[in-house]
């Protein structure tokens, strides 16, 4: 599984947020999300495959963290996105500050 499937799925992604508070154990997660201990560990398992989190056992416990380097790739793909949202964003500040300070409000 890639990263791209791995944050394609809504639970994982909630997951991965909640690891970049710092490392957390399966019934934390459980909480947070609310969702079965069978799932989160599905969803666990699914992310440690795609690199996206390690495990640290001690004892009983097993801490799960937030691997943020292969999100590098999905980083990447999408900064050409990013850029064009940008220059979308400018024009639209140009437009703005181009419309006379007194212009009535027009509303739908």
């Amino acid at each position: 599984m890639n990263v791209f499937e791995a944050v394609v799925e809504p639970r994982r992604r909630q997951i991965l947020d909640e690891l970049r508070g710092g490392e957390r154990v399966v019934s934390d997660l459980v909480d947070a999300l609310g969702v079965a201990q069978p799932s989160v560990s599905q969803h666990l398992r699914t992310l440690r495959t795609a690199g996206l989190v390690d495990v640290r056992p001690e004892g009983r416990l097993r801490w799960y963290r937030l691997r943020p380097a292969p999100l590098a790739e999905l980083d990447a793909w999408l900064l050409p996105y990013r850029e064009a949202w940008a220059d979308t964003f400018d024009a639209l500040a140009d437009h703005l500050d181009s419309l006379p300070a007194d212009a009535p409000e027009e509303h739908p």
